[in-house]
This record gives structure tokens, sequence and C-alpha cells, in this order.
């Protein structure tokens, strides 16, 4: 018996696979459309480009405002440029402080400074904090290109006089040590614009030497026991900020307006019994702190909206700076 063969015509074979790869066709495009309109798709998307931000290391406040995320490439790309700023701005500052020209220093396991510190006398800057150093070695007047002397947070006891021939000192920061006086010989840093002596807590007086100091636009003597505004600090001509709050004051020197160019005074944690009316001839001041706890008397033209003084708060002598 004979096998019986089957035969078709391809053309109808052909024909019937078209119809079905068009109408498969016709599906996958319906359902991409589908799926674009869908919440769903959204909600990929939206994932897809938080993981892209998050690989990339793009925080979520970048992309993120009020709960809703922004999926723009271009808002991408911008957050991308502005990342790679930020980082760019940060590596040129870590190379900063990693220039042949700074020193740092960091850390209770230092005593004393590194023998090796005196013949790098090229440096520019000194940042040394939290260390229990206690002196700052004479040799220091060998750094002629000393510019910024940061030393907060140390055990320092006292400044050697030899600081007095850094002329190219702009920049003094030794608040937090246990200094119970500043050296005389500091007015001779004449080109000193910044000073911080702020928290050494047994600091009574300035030398009136200091009164040399005409570039000194910032003076923080804070949290010490200051009973009244140094007279070198009245003469400092071009002091724009001042803070003496956390001290033993009871009163400002009637000559305070001396300092024509102050534009900011903090007062506060003292006891101020009243303010003297030669406030009111500082015509730059436009922040001026001070406790209210103790005062009797002020000019009430400081609250005048005629005066420049735009922030004037009264604060309770207790509260912390």
């Amino acid at each position: 018996m004979g096998h019986k063969v089957v035969v078709f015509d391809i053309s109808v074979i052909r024909a019937l696979w078209e119809t079905r790869v068009k109408k498969h066709k016709a599906w996958q495009k319906k359902e991409a459309e589908r799926l674009e309109k869908s919440a769903l798709e959204k909600i990929k998307e939206e994932w897809n480009f938080v993981a892209e931000c998050r690989r990339k290391g793009i925080p979520q406040a970048a992309y993120c405002k009020n709960g809703i995320v922004g999926t723009n490439v271009r808002l991408l790309e911008k957050i991308e440029r502005n990342t790679l700023a930020r980082q760019s701005s940060l590596s040129k500052e870590r190379d900063k402080r990693s220039s042949p020209f700074v020193f740092e220093l960091s850390g209770e396991q230092w005593t004393e400074l590194p023998d090796s510190l005196k013949e790098q006398t090229h440096l520019k800057e000194w940042h040394i904090n939290n260390t229990l150093i206690q002196i700052i070695p004479t040799y220091i007047e060998l750094f002629q290109a000393m510019r910024i002397l940061d030393l907060p947070k140390n055990q320092i006891s006292c400044l050697p006089a030899e600081i007095g021939r850094l002329k190219n000192l702009k920049e003094l920061n030794v608040s937090f040590n246990h200094l119970r006086s500043i050296p005389p010989e500091l007015g001779d840093c004449e080109n000193l614009e910044k000073l911080d002596c702020s928290g050494n807590l047994e600091l009574t007086e300035l030398p009136f030497e200091l009164s040399n100091l005409k570039q000194v636009t910032f003076v923080d003597i804070s949290a010490n026991k200051f009973a009244s505004v140094p007279i070198c600090v009245l003469r400092m001509c071009n002091l724009q900020w001042l803070d003496i709050s956390n001290n033993s004051l009871s009163d400002l020197p009637q000559d305070i307006d001396r300092l024509e160019e102050l534009q900011t005074f903090l007062l506060y944690k003292n006891k101020m019994t009243y303010l003297p009316y030669a406030l009111l001839n500082l015509k730059k001041l436009t922040l001026l702190v001070v406790s209210g706890d103790h005062l009797v008397e002020l000019p009430t033209a400081l609250c005048d909206s005629s005066t420049p003084l735009k922030i004037l708060k009264f604060l309770a002598s207790g509260m912390r700076k």
C-alpha cells in the first residue's frame, strides 16, 4: 500500500504566515502605545532614571523636587555637568590644601611640632588643630612667607614674641587654647587682617601695641574674661566685625563710635545695663546682638527705621553662643 503525499500550495502558506506576522506587529504596536500611556511605564522610566543617577553618584535632591522626579535627558546632563563642576572645585580645594606651601597637622598624638618643620621655611600657611601641642617654637620667625597661622583647639599657653617678625601675616587664629596673654610684638604684624582669640577663657586684655594693626577688619575675642572693650580694638580704624560676646562687660566706652567702619557687633552673654548713644554714630552698623536681661536703658533711636541698623537682636544671656 503506497504512502499518500499531501501537497500544499506554497503561496497559501506564505499568505497565511504574512497575515499572522502583520497581526503580531499590529499587536506589538498597540501594546507599545498602551505602555507609553501606562502609569507603570512612567514609573519604570523614573526608576531607571533614579537608578542611573544613583549609579553616577548624583544626590536625590538634584533630581527630585517635592516628590516629583524629572526625567528629562537634558536635566540629567545638566546635573552631571554641575556634579563634575563641584567635584572639580573640591579637587582644586584638595590640591590647594596639599600644596607644598601649606602645612597641616591634626590629632592628639601630636605633643610637639615635627623637627623637619624647621627646614620648611617656604611655607605660607600652618593649619594645626586638635593637638596636645603647648608651645609654638621661636623659630617661627624664619617663616617670612607666612600668610595664615591657623592654630585652633590645641593646648597652647603662650605665643612667642618672635611672631611679630611675620610681616606678611594676614590671619591669626588661636581660638580655644589656653592663652592668658597676647604678645605685644604682634602689633608689628602690620598686614594682619583677621584676629581670632576666642574661647581662651582666661584672656582679660589685649596689649596696647595692637593699636598698630590698621588693616584688621575682623576681631573675635568672645568667650574670655574681658571687662571692657580693649583700647587697641577701638583704634583699629578698619574694623568691620567685632565679637566680644560671652565676656564680663557691663558697659561700652563712650568713644565706641571711633569704629566708623563697624558693620557687625556681637555683645550677647555679657551684663550690659545700658547702650550708649554713641552707637547711633556708627553709620555702617547693620547687625547688633545684645543680651537684654540686664538692660535698663537703650537709645530708642536704635529701633528707628531711619538708622542703618537692619537687625537688632535681644537675647537671653543664658543662651549658648
